[in-house]
């Protein structure tokens, strides 16, 4: 069993509007944005005239219009999970990170998280694109007792708009930046418990999303929605089996690559509008800190005796869960 001590999050202040893709000159509009996936607004760590201007058609420049390291958009992140921990970085014996847009080919981003906080501990990243937080879980779930650390600490640092061609609308109009974090322990309990986690990948599948190096993040649109929907359901439907319970009375997040897509699931499920939980129509699609940062965001709601099924899924192609309970 992983128990959940703290969660945090972090969005950077640029914001994308609608009306903000419609000044790109991209044949877009509102309309046509909420129509098809349902997004109102998303943060960037990019200036926002350096997007007017160049609509990041050099990725290299990024890097020199960027308002937030990848680790300078962890470390509040990680502070606001630590807090509501109760625990101090100190007490921090292992780091697991991920990113879709990760600054170095080496170190890992871990290291570059781990060295921001100043800790001297092993720093390691899992990543599975977006959905890294249930490969993170699931990774942890593997270790014994014994042989895990007394707290680890997960982080999925999402500056992805850095590898955003904001000239191609279709994706452009997707994708936000944030970053999330959650201390977890396999050692300490806390009210809020995952009983069973989910991993599995289609590699042959690889090249249906992908950011080459250097190049921009690209996905065959039509293809990657229909494995989304198909594979979300599917693990959610295998989580329920497991456990011989009706899922659909209990809380949902799932991947929030648009709202459209997360509406479909869930109608599909069964699930009721008041237990579907997302921030996808006001952050867009923040890779693997999405869901995440939708629990974090609603650390606060969960109560005793509330449950919670969490399903993610990515490139690679990969996909996973958690069930999740929260207990006295």
């Amino acid at each position: 069993m992983i128990f959940i001590h703290g969660a945090g999050h972090f969005h950077p202040e640029n914001v994308l509007d609608n009306a903000f893709f419609e000044s790109l000159n991209i044949e877009t509009n509102e309309q046509w944005i909420l129509e098809r996936v349902g997004i109102k607004t998303r943060r960037t760590v990019l200036d926002l005239d350096y997007i007017r201007q160049t609509h990041n058609k050099d990725r290299r420049l990024a890097e020199q219009n960027t308002k937030y390291s990848m680790a300078q958009t962890a470390v509040p992140a990680v502070e606001m999970a630590l807090s509501r921990a109760g625990i101090t970085k100190d007490q921090v014996g292992m780091v697991i990170a991920s990113s879709c847009s990760g600054e170095y080919l080496l170190p890992a981003t871990a290291s570059l998280i781990g060295g921001a906080l100043g800790l001297q501990v092993p720093c390691v990243d899992v990543n599975t694109a977006c959905s890294s937080f249930a490969s993170h879980m699931h990774f942890v779930d593997m270790m014994s007792e014994q042989s895990a650390p007394d707290y680890i600490l997960l982080v999925q640092a999402e500056n992805w708009t850095k590898t955003t061609d904001f000239s191609d609308r279709k994706t452009a109009v997707l994708i936000g930046d944030a970053t999330a974090a959650a201390i977890v322990s396999k050692k300490h309990p806390a009210p809020m418990r995952v009983l069973q986690t989910h991993l599995a990948s289609d590699p042959v599948n690889w090249q249906k999303v992908q950011t080459p190096n250097l190049g921009h993040f690209c996905q065959d649109g039509p293809a990657v929605q229909k494995f989304a929907i198909k594979k979300t359901m599917a693990t959610f439907l295998h989580l329920q089996e497991v456990v011989q319970e009706d899922l659909t009375q209990h809380y949902f997040i799932s991947h929030q690559a648009n709202l459209t897509m997360l509406r479909s699931v869930c109608q599909k499920l069964g699930i009721k509008d008041d237990k579907h939980l997302y921030n996808v129509d006001k952050f867009g699609n923040c890779a693997a800190a999405g869901a995440p940062s939708v629990l974090s965001q609603n650390w606060q709601t969960f109560q005793s005796g509330d449950q919670l099924t969490l399903v993610v899924v990515g490139a690679g192609l990969t996909w996973g869960g958690m069930l999740i309970k929260i207990e006295e």
